[in-house]
């Protein structure tokens, strides 16, 4: 595995409901030499199909869809997330959902995904710390950052990145590829045609229950 200094992008996304496209905001901070430079973060109007917002959600985050509306949709605010994150390995808690927010709101934006290596936090906190639990404020507490907004984007963000530096010190280690290979994690990757092959893939599953459905009915 190639060796990359501790540079990366904490990212995380809030979303108006259960559907991955359904981004409604971001949080992003950048980190050089395993030491914050930089954090941004703004809400996102969600992509057409995907705006609608649950009150489950809404209760989680507290955004509304009052909020977003005179916010840059999903398209028009991509070249900002990516012109911050540049080409840095993302890190996110539970990277799972924040990787597949940022590909399923490509792909139902019609745009293509950009590819990007990641890290999950959430994992590297399993393999560092021995906690009760491993949920994004209990981690970073051990890491030493408490009393943050949990469901800000960027404050989660903020958080996500302290966890990441602090393993990096237990660890002893000094870059991204040899923190994966202390904690026993993979750097994952997204492209544009893993996602579509989600896309395809949740449609072939959707479609299966709906012929099972009709064979019953």
């Amino acid at each position: 595995m190639t060796s990359v200094s501790l540079d990366f992008t904490a990212i995380d996304f809030e979303t108006a409901n259960s559907s991955s496209a359904s981004a409604c905001s971001v949080g992003l901070v950048k980190v050089r030499g395993g030491r914050v430079v930089d954090r941004a973060g703004w809400l996102i109007r969600p992509p057409l199909g995907h705006d609608e917002f649950s009150e489950w959600n809404t209760r989680i985050h507290g955004i509304r869809a009052s909020d977003v509306i005179a916010a840059l949709g999903w398209a028009d605010q991509l070249d900002d997330l990516v012109a911050f994150a540049e080409d840095d390995h993302l890190v996110a808690h539970n990277a799972q959902f924040d990787m597949g927010v940022l590909s399923a709101a490509c792909i139902a934006s019609g745009l293509m995904c950009p590819e990007y290596s990641y890290l999950c936090s959430l994992q590297v906190a399993r393999k560092t710390y021995h906690l009760d639990s491993y949920r994004l404020p209990v981690a970073a507490m051990a890491a030493g950052f408490e009393d943050f907004a949990h469901h800000d984007a960027l404050a989660d963000a903020e958080a996500c990145a302290a966890i990441v530096i602090h393993a990096a010190k237990r660890h002893e280690v000094e870059t991204m590829s040899h923190l994966a290979d202390a904690a026993g994690v993979t750097i994952g990757t997204i492209s544009h045609e893993a996602a579509l092959a989600k896309v395809r893939a949740r449609a072939e599953k959707q479609e299966r229950a709906l012929n099972r459905a009709m064979a019953l009915s």
